[in-house]
């Protein structure tokens, strides 16, 4: 015991500075295996750029029925997590996760055109806006090719036909440590932007879903009961937007 009062200051240090290596050994295994997933998906659009493998030439069949209207969720991350709220239409999911507008829109001929749907609900956009921080000097354009791929996707649905639900961007969440190195205000200036030029595009075939607003708190980011991260929402936040798509649907219907 006197030796440990006697070296007491120089036991704590130990202490402390083994207890920071550890902390400092799992933040850096954590931010190794955020580098290694940002790795492996950037060589993944590497050789597909499209995504066009993710779905086989069989699922463009799935369940081909012609009595029930046929609605697609298509889109991002964001639309691939979207969950049919119901079994009264035919739901069949296109979403892919990390696709840009261009991504999407690019193979919409693969994708939704074969399927023929009778609407089209449309989520897109937050990974262009992403990318603002990295690439400031291109913000304009960034902006405007977000807002000409989305036009470019409804009017290829209209002209198949197609009621198109165009759902806003949803808002962002909390902004982790690690990522705000690489974020500014100006992804949720893009944001609202863009869902301004989208309620702009409503019409009798173009439905507007306001999703944003379903999911935003008073600070403008996504509220933290509906918020899975910074950029998607959880189950909950799914469950308000289909009570809201249920009673669109039922319009159309």
């Amino acid at each position: 015991m006197s030796f440990i009062r006697a070296h007491y200051g120089w036991i704590l240090l130990i202490c402390i500075f083994i207890a920071l290596l550890i902390a400092s050994l799992f933040f850096n295994y954590y931010l190794f295996l955020q580098a290694k997933a940002y790795y492996v998906e950037l060589n993944g659009v590497r050789l597909d750029p499209l995504g066009l493998d993710t779905f086989t030439a069989a699922d463009a069949t799935v369940n081909p029925d012609g009595e029930q209207t046929r609605i697609i969720f298509f889109g991002d991350s964001r639309s691939m997590s979207w969950p049919a709220p119901s079994d009264q239409f035919q739901f069949i999911n296109r979403g892919i996760g990390a696709q840009t507008t261009a991504q999407v829109a690019l193979r919409f001929d693969e994708h939704i055109a074969p399927l023929e749907p009778q609407i089209l609900i449309l989520q897109v956009g937050i990974n262009d806006l992403k990318t603002i921080p990295l690439f400031p000097e291109r913000k304009d354009a960034i902006v405007a090719d977000c807002k000409a791929n989305i036009d470019w996707i409804v009017q290829q649905a209209l002209d198949l036909g197609t009621t198109v639900i165009l759902t806003t961007i949803f808002p962002v969440g909390e902004i982790p440590f690690e990522r705000q190195f690489f974020w500014s205000d100006d992804v949720a200036l893009a944001v609202t932007e863009v869902n301004t030029y989208i309620a702009s595009l409503a019409s009798d075939q173009v439905l507007v879903l306001d999703t944003y607003a379903l999911l935003a708190g008073e600070n403008g980011l996504t509220l933290p009961e509906y918020s899975r991260d910074e950029l998607h929402i959880n189950q909950a936040g799914y469950t308000v937007l289909n009570a809201a798509l249920v009673d669109l649907l039922a319009q159309y219907d």
